[in-house]
């Protein structure tokens, strides 16, 4: 590394995000960067360890030191090939991933791991900004064609490798735009969709074409698509919500978080509304059940549309303020998080149950609710109830949505309700029909599907070619 004792000098020094009595009144990005010389010092505390550990913490398989370095020289565009060498889209990962690489650093032992994530994005902005960013059209085309259902992360990530490839690729997208949750679950606060209409720009100028209003196994023959190309991947996502069928499930106000964050985010884009029964939380008390990251965006959402209360129902115990790390690292550890939606000002409750939701003239009013104990069984005379207009299910998917195209189809599916193929050659149990991504592997991170996409893409180009130059 250029700077041998960095992690030694240089006091760990993340982005900071604007005061919350304002970004709550706009949906826009609200995340300070870091100034040029300050990211090229965060980027001189890596250690370029023997094992860097951030490698294993990585799905997409960044070379993390390797463009560390580069940045503390200087040399940022080398840095964002780098980086675009195993990623396609780390302008999304550098805003929404969890990070699961800072987890592994080898300063995280001490709680002040190299801000990863924050380079990455200071790298691909830039990049951006300077036009290094450019299509890489095929200099052949192969003849082949590859269709391509499903327009998330996943789906994205392999029609880019494929076309580049050089084969004939066609995304199919069930909606009006390209993103999957990237553009109707992520909110605009975390990430703004015209950082998704850029890569689909270059993306068409690569040769890729899409399919919008597309819905196969529902407005097109899912076979009859089959047979019309020389291989198909299934990257739908999992989108089957776990639901809470309790008694008063059935009153008006209580919905799914993906019934709520899709309208949203088609508000914010000016896209036509889906139907004509707006959910909002403004001058309603919301609780939101579920802790995980679809609940907070919940949270989010819901205060600045509003909401007169939030409050965040989680059925597992309160996780540890810190970690063991000796037990942990450098795998990603069960600890408490605090999201910036959750700084804004909503409250958590642990470890409880909810057993009913009542209402009258048929909308929610009160959850009914009890404690439980780590093994998940009621407390005796710990109940209470909970006022609430708006109740969102943020509890996570289960499988993909079987109806429509996965039976029509008649693919394999897993013990878990997902598409089988394994991570090997992502084959489904029908000829030339692959899967990756959510619909293979189950709810997961961004990296992930970016990960299984690019992997799929090459075991379609082995599949249609022999053999592949494509990069695992």
């Amino acid at each position: 590394m250029g700077k041998v004792t960095g992690f030694l000098e240089i006091e760990r020094q993340d982005r900071k995000y604007k005061p919350a009595a304002d970004r709550i009144r706009h949906w826009g990005e609200f995340v300070i960067p870091l100034t040029e010389e300050a990211t090229r010092s965060q980027a001189a505390r890596c250690m370029n360890c023997g094992i860097p550990y951030c490698h294993n913490g990585c799905p997409v398989n960044n070379q993390i030191p390797d463009w560390n370095d580069l940045v503390y020289t200087g040399d940022w565009q080398e840095a964002s090939r780098n980086l675009h060498s195993t990623n396609n889209f780390p302008e999304f990962t550098g805003r929404i991933c969890p990070a699961p690489c800072e987890a592994s650093c080898t300063l995280n032992i001490e709680d002040t791991p190299v801000t990863i994530k924050t380079i990455e994005c200071a790298i691909v902005d830039r990049a951006w900004r300077e036009g290094w960013i450019k299509p890489l059209p095929p200099e052949e085309k192969t003849g082949k064609k590859v269709a391509i259902i499903g327009a998330g992360p996943a789906g994205l990530a392999a029609a880019q490798q494929l076309a580049r490839a050089g084969h004939s690729v066609h995304i199919f997208e069930k909606h009006a735009k390209a993103g999957g949750l990237l553009r109707y679950g992520i909110p605009d606060f975390k990430m703004e969709k015209h950082l998704i209409d850029r890569r689909i720009a270059q993306m068409e100028a690569e040769g890729v074409t899409f399919h919008y209003g597309t819905h196969i196994g529902v407005t097109q023959d899912a076979s009859q698509l089959v047979d019309s190309f020389d291989a198909v991947l299934l990257t739908g996502g999992a989108e089957k919500p776990r639901d809470l069928p309790i008694p008063g499930r059935d009153l008006s106000g209580v919905h799914f978080a993906m019934q709520f964050l899709p309208q949203q985010n088609r508000r914010v884009s000016k896209e036509p509304p889906l139907d004509n029964h707006p959910i909002l939380a403004g001058g309603k008390h919301v609780v939101v059940i579920g802790g995980g990251d679809t609940g907070s965006d919940c949270i989010g959402t819901s205060i600045r549309q509003g909401a007169l209360s939030v409050t965040q129902l989680e059925i597992m115990p309160r996780p540890p303020d810190k970690e063991n790390k000796a037990l942990t690292w450098p795998d990603w550890p069960l600890k408490l998080r605090t999201s910036s939606s959750h700084q804004e000002g909503a409250e958590r409750d642990f470890s409880v149950l909810t057993r009913s939701f009542s209402g009258e003239n048929g909308e929610v009013k009160t959850l009914h609710c009890v404690r439980v104990d780590a093994r998940m069984q009621p407390i005796p005379g710990s109940e209470f109830d909970l006022k609430a207009d708006l109740v969102l299910l943020a509890m996570g998917f289960v499988h993909p949505v079987h109806e429509g195209m996965l039976a029509s189809l008649g693919v394999k599916l897993d013990q878990r309700g997902n598409v089988e193929a394994n991570v090997k050659d992502y084959r489904s149990s029908i000829d030339k029909v692959f899967a990756a991504g959510d619909m293979r592997r189950g709810q997961s991170l961004v990296v992930w599907a970016i990960r299984e996409g690019r992997q799929a893409a090459r075991a379609v180009d082995e599949y249609l070619m022999g053999e592949s130059l494509l990069p695992r």
